[in-house]
């Protein structure tokens, strides 16, 4: 054999050698990390009564003890067992969080608040934004942090207004507060897609020439973007329901009908993507959609399957998210560059928690005076105590701010810039500690604010047959008080949500399907007799008529 022809072989031999030894190193990380996630469900199990942790609590605290192991066998050299990339998070883990989110939402009392929610997430999220961008400005140039620019500052304003909504959604139950869970809830999903929107916009417009021209660009994008994305997922959604209502899948196999759900839920997102639309809002309003139509038009077995496929890709999700930003943040490369400065870094940090919390207070509690004036039932107005409990809850930092940090300012996971490396590791700082000092308290601060007779009186729910099993909650052990069919005949019948039922029995079941529009066919998705007696009971109490028991 000729020499070149045997050094040729031996290198492939190399190459194929070490091809092989990097595939194992990633066999055995991914055995290490469904291990720790399978310990994460183990432990948050057995910690579920406790009123002071949750999932997420858990898993950050296991990924940094993870992360300190890791250090400690590789001798300093690495924390975690994957690199960070912030496409991981927005393609593959946060479409089936914020989905499954839109899938599970009560409708009623969510669009009941549309208007406060609107309000909170966008023109709230503005408001925290600009706050948070003039103090990063002030205090930072003083400071000398590093070289940062305009578009940084801006930047930093848009990481920072992110809130979380994984935590959020684990902290309040929709069941116990339907309106704090509402308002909460649907701020955080509008507020993550206005953060994410001004971020790509900060990106794209040239700062260096801002003139009136620049901003009312910006703010055509930011509506353009806003209503398309919703459109988009709204289309998706009813093309889904109309295609399985029309082929029926289930009477031959309820897998495909399964499969169809989950890939069209994908599609949504993957489709606003490709347009560059908010993909955030985009696989919301589908989930709402898809719960109202779609879900009602599959087999029994097959809603039952969807309903638990879609809690579950979100729950592992969630546990993932916050158990590899536990381990990131003892990623050593990026403290290295801090070293020299810890006080430095310390301070920045504690600055951007106190304008986290300013910029929050600044506008939940004069737009909750805003959105109380619009309100003529006393029940349906915000008081002290859940305005307190609304800035609280939405105080936490987590998994889009990192990304969003992650994207602004580094590159392969680290930065040789002080400033950048310095705003790289404040961000997991204030992830950190606002997921875990606040997360922790929340639970016993809405016990405080909101006593158990006050709070957990929660509305009859309005969707029977939806994801959400039907329940009544009992209001309390007292003989005298109201029953829920009671509180329902206080609601007023002329609302929106009245005339949308009247325009949604006349014009959209018949054609996209829904509870009690899909033709009876032995096997087919036809509701339970006592379902459909207490859908009919609903109805009625929302159309103001008499019922007698």
């Amino acid at each position: 054999m000729a020499p070149e022809m045997m050094v040729e072989s031996g290198l492939s031999i190399v190459d194929f050698g070490m091809e092989l030894v990097a595939d194992h190193t990633s066999v055995v990380s991914l055995n290490l990390f469904v291990a720790l996630l399978c310990g994460c469900i183990v432990i948050g199990h057995l910690l579920e009564e406790n009123r002071w942790i949750n999932e997420s609590i858990i898993a950050l605290v296991i990924g940094l003890c993870t992360g300190i192991i890791i250090l400690l066998t590789t001798r300093g050299k690495s924390s975690h067992l994957f690199l960070f990339n912030e496409e991981l998070f927005f393609i593959y883990l946060l479409p089936p969080i914020i989905f499954n989110a839109g899938f599970q939402v009560k409708k009623k009392q969510f669009f009941r608040n549309i208007m406060t929610i609107v309000l909170f997430g966008a023109f709230g999220t503005l408001i925290s934004f600009c706050i948070i961008s003039l103090g990063a400005l002030h205090f930072f140039q003083k400071m000398n942090i590093g070289s940062l620019d305009l578009g940084d500052y801006l930047a930093i304003g848009a990481i920072f207004s992110a809130t979380d909504s994984v935590c959020t959604l684990q902290v309040l139950n929709q069941d116990e507060t339907p309106l704090l869970y509402s308002l909460v809830f649907g701020e955080g999903v509008v507020n993550d897609a206005t953060s994410v929107v001004l971020f790509n916009a900060i990106q794209n417009f040239d700062l260096s020439h801002m003139n009136s021209s620049i901003v009312l660009q910006f703010i055509g994008n930011f509506l353009y973007l806003f209503i398309a994305s919703t459109v988009l997922g709204i289309l998706v959604g009813l093309l889904s329901a109309y295609i399985i209502k029309k082929l029926y899948f289930g009477r031959h196999s309820t897998d495909r009908e399964v499969a169809l759900m989950i890939l069209m839920a994908y599609f949504s997102y993957m489709l606003a993507e490709l347009f560059y639309l908010s993909a955030i809002l985009t696989v919301f309003f589908c989930g709402i959609v898809m719960s109202h139509y779609t879900w009602h038009n599959v087999t029994e077995s097959s809603r039952v399957t969807t309903k638990h496929a879609f809690a579950t890709l979100s729950f592992v999700a969630e546990i993932f998210i916050f158990l590899y930003v536990g381990m990131d943040a003892l990623d050593i490369e990026k403290w290295r560059f801090v070293s020299h400065s810890p006080g430095k870094s310390i301070g920045v940090s504690s600055i951007l928690l106190g304008l986290v919390l300013v910029g929050r207070a600044a506008f939940v509690f004069p737009l909750s005076s805003l959105s109380n004036l619009t309100k003529k039932s006393s029940h349906e107005k915000l008081n002290l105590e859940q305005q307190v409990t609304i800035w609280w809850a939405g105080l936490m930092r987590g998994a889009v701010s990192m990304a969003l940090a992650y994207n602004q300012f580094t590159r392969s996971g680290h930065t040789h810039l002080p400033g950048n490396a310095i705003m790289i590791t404040s961000t997991i700082t204030v992830v950190l500690s606002s997921t875990v000092v606040f997360g922790m308290m929340t639970k016993p601060l809405i016990g405080i604010l909101l006593p158990q007779p006050k709070y957990t009186m929660s509305m009859l729910s309005s969707e029977p047959s939806s994801p959400k099993s039907f329940t009544v909650p009992l209001l309390s052990n007292d003989q005298n008080a109201p029953s829920p069919l009671g509180l329902f005949l206080r609601i007023p019948s002329h609302t929106v949500h009245h005339y949308w039922r009247r325009f949604d029995d006349a014009f959209m079941r018949p054609v996209f399907g829904g509870r009690g529009f899909v033709p009876f066919i032995p096997g087919s998705p036809t509701e339970d007799p006592t379902q459909q007696w207490q859908t009919e009971g609903v109805e009625a109490i929302d159309d103001n008529k008499t019922i007698l028991i």
